[in-house]
């Protein structure tokens, strides 16, 4: 959702861009940002935006001082500045104009339909609220093609409400052109857990919450015990577009939040609810109905430096490898709360594909692994010990015939 008083960055992000990657051999770098939007900028800001288009150079590529300059109070600064430093963030080049790539960024309309295009379309219809009129209608399409092409392409991908919000940003930042193939990347290398077939996964992440508070703060941990961690859903599924309406506040946030691995939204949200923890000890531990509501709803207006920087401290003395309870050991390898961790921008969307087929194998055997469990209990009388034998065989070759390869009891089968 956008602000009004933004309406002049929207509508420049959704058009065309004044200036666009230098491509060939030419480096980001050879691009001065002395002069910006024809208005002198200050010789800190100035020298903020050259770094960061050093850092993006194709011949010196430095993605820790991006990383760095991202994370640092103004983030990257200007979305004509991210159009630039996002794709890298995110792992890809842009498109080359032309014929062949025209000809790619229509192609997906001769795919099949995807199951969730209704539901995109109802969702895409209540996008830019606050956008200006005038451009509402261009707006809702470019948005609606963005969307509706990365499901196309990647038809295992799963839509979920709030997605919209996220793509609407990338729409902003990146332009039409650029859009799909940053969606595409967000969606199956950095928020590829919210888009599968089960919510498993995704409640995953809010599990490390109580985990992070307890490491954090266990006098406040323990006043939320009675609270499940879900009021973080709608933030952290949405990385907070959904949340926060203020464009530049939004774009600052994901300058950062695409500069570190998944984890680093919920630690995010942690330090939020450390920020109100005198607020949350006003209510009794007792009345978790009350505590869900208050801390559902981000307080207002957030001091995105401050708490950008308490967590990155917070990580720091509180790594997810390090947080209590196990916590870290229970995440699956192929959550994108590890594979975030390290190389992410040398990781393809074929890698990502496979990954995500790599989860749904590892749902299916979850839930196969449990109705035999419930089964086996139903059983469970001596008078039944042999016909059990005979089922849990049957259900092992029946597991390694669908290509599952595990036995009943998680064992993997040679």
């Amino acid at each position: 959702m956008i602000r009004p008083d933004h309406a002049g960055e929207a509508e420049d992000a959704a058009s065309t861009t004044s200036i666009k990657a230098p491509s060939g051999d030419k480096s980001h770098s050879r691009r001065s940002f002395d002069n910006w939007k024809r208005k002198p900028l200050t010789q800190e800001a100035s020298t903020k935006m050259n770094q960061i288009l050093a850092a993006c150079g194709k011949a010196g590529r430095d993605l820790s001082s991006l990383v760095a300059l991202a994370t640092t109070p103004g983030g990257l600064v200007d979305d004509e500045v991210r159009r630039i430093a996002w794709p890298v963030l995110l792992g890809f080049e842009p498109g080359v104009p032309g014929d062949i790539e025209a000809e790619r960024r229509t192609a997906w309309r001769r795919l099949p339909r995807h199951k969730d295009e209704d539901q995109v379309e109802l969702d895409v219809n209540r996008s830019f609220i606050y956008y200006p009129k005038g451009m509402y209608h261009r707006a809702i399409e470019q948005l609606s093609a963005v969307i509706i092409e990365v499901l196309r392409e990647h038809p295992m991908l799963c839509y979920f409400q709030g997605f919209h919000d996220i793509a609407q940003v990338i729409l902003l930042v990146l332009g039409a052109d650029q859009a799909a193939e940053g969606v595409s990347h967000l969606s199956l290398l950095r928020i590829r857990d919210f888009m599968l077939p089960s919510m498993a996964p995704s409640l995953a992440h809010l599990h490390l919450l109580p985990a992070i508070l307890s490491a954090a703060d266990p006098q406040l941990c323990k006043h939320l015990s009675q609270t499940q961690p879900f009021f973080a859903l709608a933030a952290t599924l949405t990385l907070y577009a959904h949340e926060i309406q203020e464009y530049s506040d939004i774009a600052r946030l994901l300058d950062f939040l695409l500069a570190h691995g998944a984890a680093v939204s919920v630690y995010f949200f942690a330090v939020i609810v450390l920020s109100r923890r005198d607020e949350l000890f006003d209510i009794p531990a007792d009345e978790p109905e009350m505590l869900h509501s208050v801390l559902s709803k981000l307080p207002k207006p957030l001091d995105l430096e401050a708490l950008i920087s308490k967590t990155v401290a917070l990580v720091t003395q509180h790594p997810p490898e390090h947080l209590p309870y196990g916590a870290w050991a229970k995440i699956s390898p192929y959550s994108v709360l590890k594979t975030t961790i390290g190389p992410i921008r040398r990781q393809t969307l074929r890698d990502g594909e496979q990954v995500f087929a790599n989860q749904v194998m590892q749902l299916r055997r979850a839930e196969l692994r449990q109705q035999a469990m419930n089964t086996i209990w139903e059983y469970r009388r001596p008078a039944g010990s042999v016909g059990l034998a005979i089922f849990v065989a049957l259900l092992s070759f029946w597991l390694r015939r669908e290509g599952l390869g595990i036995s009943v009891f998680g064992q993997k089968q040679i």
